[in-house]
């Protein structure tokens, strides 16, 4: 048995003081003694991030092996313990490719955070809401396209636009998968949205952007993700994609389900200005016709910016992994005994020191 060495814990969403002991990849026991209080650290449950496009200089839906084993690194130095890697804007060919990497480095993880089965997000869009997404990568939803993806490799989400012809079958053959369906880059009105729902969707992609836009009379997706407690509700806090009044709205309005993304791209978590034709001024990614494409958002910046919009610790700690968790179906993480350990340790300014994987540090402050 070994201790995390730090001053605190949040157990089951309480700062309890005392070190965490951790054994064979499980949580021993927290409030621990013998602790140098003064060193500091508050252990949580690790981030876990649905939607990252890319880190630290990789891209994922063109990454190999070595690439993955870069960014595992990167993303655990910013808090992450897991994250779905999300390929978007690909031929079926493209996204079958993308797939069948994952599915060896899956098979053999590199160390830092873990990759979960992907998040598809296309190519069942909408052009009327396209974002930075190309829309001649865009099929329409068919059974076979399904089949033919989930036989390529690990398919964990699939983000569609829920009005397509064909998207309700669809959405019946990915939940019957296993496969959460998430509604985005759509043009979908509130009543298409809950008959995506009731078909088996969970989940909106990045709720406020790339959707039909909210009205009094014509709420569209966000009146939906406000409001139904079978959503789990995607936000990308990085406050340029939402304004903090946004933030602060949808953390009240959808507390318990929020799922915080950084949506990132591949210059995250790097001192990049620019990839490809996007380029990065004032922390905010655009195309060169200013459209947002992705953020360079870290997972424990959003953290940080959920807190600072005035969400309490406590919640945003289950916003940045828990509801994430609850929606994939993962083993939660309120540092229980018996818990996994799969622990973040924050300073004082909510800074990673320190990120635990499977009982073992993958990434230590210098």
């Amino acid at each position: 048995m070994t201790r995390v060495g730090a001053a605190a814990a949040m157990v089951d969403g309480e700062v309890v003081p005392g070190d965490v002991e951790i054994d064979r990849g499980s949580v021993v026991a927290t409030g621990c003694d013998g602790t140098d209080r003064a060193r500091g650290g508050l252990v949580v449950p690790g981030l876990v991030d649905l939607q990252v496009n890319g880190f630290g200089g990789v891209e994922f839906r063109s990454a190999d092996r070595r690439g993955y084993a870069r960014a595992a690194t990167a993303l655990a130095g910013h808090g992450a313990v897991a994250v779905q890697p999300t390929f978007y804007g690909s031929s079926i060919d493209g996204y079958e490719r993308a797939l069948r990497v994952l599915a060896g480095v899956r098979a053999e993880p590199p160390s830092g955070c873990r990759f979960l089965p992907a998040h598809l997000e296309g190519p069942f869009l909408s052009p009327a809401w396209k974002g930075a997404h190309d829309p001649a990568t865009f099929v329409p939803p068919t059974v076979d396209a399904v089949g033919r993806l989930l036989a390529a490799g690990p398919v964990g989400m699939v983000t569609l636009a829920p009005e397509l012809p064909g998207a309700n079958e669809v959405i019946a053959a990915l939940v019957g998968a296993g496969v959460v369906v998430s509604v985005g880059h759509t043009d979908a009105d509130s009543d298409t949205v809950r008959r995506a729902l009731d078909a088996g969707a969970r989940h909106v992609t990045h709720v406020w952007n790339a959707h039909r836009r909210y009205a009094p009379r014509d709420p569209g997706p966000a009146g939906v993700a406000l409001t139904d407690a079978r959503v789990t509700v995607g936000l990308i806090p990085d406050l340029v994609h939402t304004a903090p009044e946004v933030v602060t709205l949808t953390a009240r309005a959808c507390r318990g389900r929020l799922a915080a993304t950084t949506d990132s791209i591949a210059p995250a978590g790097t001192d990049l200005a620019s990839f490809g034709s996007t380029t990065i001024v004032a922390g905010a990614a655009r195309l060169p016709d200013g459209t947002l494409a992705g953020s360079v958002a870290t997972p424990a910046g959003v953290l940080a910016n959920l807190v600072r919009c005035g969400v309490d610790l406590a919640d945003a700690v289950d916003a940045c992994g828990g509801a994430q968790r609850r929606l994939l179906g993962l083993a939660e993480s309120h540092l229980r005994p018996g818990d996994p350990a799969d622990l973040l340790v924050l300073d004082d300014e909510l800074r990673p020191i320190r990120t635990i994987v499977g009982g073992a540090t993958v990434w230590e402050a210098a």
